[in-house]
């Protein structure tokens, strides 16, 4: 990606810090008590996860686009089923519903930052004009209007619970869409549309961090917020 400016990957790796922060803010003020060492291991375990995929991205594992499985079920699975099982086990899913659910909010404003490098991929033909905001995406809507969410919806004293859920709900579709788009531009056995300009950055060191970890992540802080606003019994925080 040697035609890229530097400002592109410049710009994506700090949104991948941002979103690193926030995930990491919210799990250390979830522990009980200051010595806790879930924040560091929690972070530890996603620091190797970056790693591991970020080297195999560098050594092209992932551009065998005709291997069945396709190679990206090995981004996409592992972040799902930790998922999964963080919110099916108690113990785990009573620590995460402590997570501040203002930092869980907040840490959607990581969504414009990708749409704008999106933006930049798209006009040096690394993915296609339809993953962008000029087509059919329109996830920038739910980086936007995050802060609000965060300030008037779950902050104040005149907290908005259905407001929040609304938000939540009509946010992640705006994931699901442009996740569901992305998988099928990209060039595999399954690619549907955008043939002649397939979705081929994400394939690659650094943006193979974009669906290994950046949209997980987005997708943990919705599922967690659902959680917290559903159950009536604890407290917006």
């Amino acid at each position: 990606m040697s035609d890229l400016p530097s400002y592109v990957s410049g710009v994506f790796l700090a949104t991948v810090a941002a979103t690193f922060g926030f995930l990491y803010y919210g799990i250390k003020l979830a522990q009980r008590k200051k010595s806790n060492t879930h924040a560091i291991a929690v972070s530890t375990f996603m620091m190797v996860w970056l790693f591991l995929i970020a080297a195999l991205s560098l050594n092209d594992f992932f551009l065998a686009f005709e291997a069945m499985p396709p190679r990206f079920v090995f981004v996409l699975l592992p972040p799902m089923i930790s998922i999964f099982l963080i919110l099916a086990i108690k113990r785990s899913r009573d620590f995460v519903r402590r997570m501040p659910i203002t930092t869980l909010t907040y840490l959607h404003i990581v969504r414009v930052p990708v749409e704008i490098v999106l933006w930049w991929l798209a006009i040096h033909q690394w993915v296609p004009k339809l993953l962008t905001f000029e087509g059919i995406n329109y996830d920038i809507l739910s980086g936007v209007s995050a802060p609000f969410a965060a300030i008037f919806m779950v902050s104040l004293r005149s907290k908005s619970r259905i407001g929040a859920i609304l938000w939540n709900c009509i946010t992640l579709a705006l994931l699901v869409n442009i996740v569901g788009h992305a998988l099928l531009a990209a060039p595999s056995p399954f690619q549907q549309f955008a043939f002649d300009q397939p979705n081929v950055a994400v394939f690659h060191f650094p943006f193979i961090w974009l669906p290994g970890f950046i949209v997980p992540a987005v997708l943990f802080a919705h599922l967690v917020s659902l959680m917290k606003l559903f159950d009536t019994e604890t407290e917006l925080v």
